[in-house]
């Protein structure tokens, strides 16, 4: 069975930058495309990014573009999402996510999720 074990949630201010992290176990990670959800309050998760088993496709939500950075560590396995710039409204819980999946990744829809990590932007 897939785990998922986010951290590095926390507090920042407007403009700051945060890195999360997600340990993956119990399945082959070089198998798993790996992405990042959130969920603000009183909204519906989203999408946030996605990054191929293969590691050379990613994929951003418009609204993080350029500010976010996902990346994976195979040896480590582990994924992480390096956030730039951050703004208020990215204040959500953060959910890491993962499935054996291979193309569009536009269409990743993963089956496995962690606990979430807390993210406040503070203006």
């Amino acid at each position: 069975q897939v785990q998922l074990v986010e951290s590095g949630g926390g507090l920042v201010q407007a403009g700051g930058s945060l890195r999360l992290s997600c340990a993956f176990s119990g399945r082959t990670f070089g198998t798993y495309t790996m992405a990042w959800f959130r969920q603000a309050p009183g909204k519906e998760r989203e999408f946030v990014a996605v990054i191929g088993w293969s590691g050379s496709n990613t994929y951003y939500a418009d609204s993080v573009k350029g500010r976010f950075t996902i990346s994976r560590d195979d040896a480590k396995t582990m994924v992480y999402l390096q956030m730039n710039s951050l703004k208020p409204e990215d204040t959500a819980v953060y959910y890491c996510a993962a499935d054996r999946f291979s193309s569009p990744l536009q269409r990743f829809v993963p089956r496995y999720w962690g606990q979430g990590t807390q993210i406040t932007v503070s203006s």
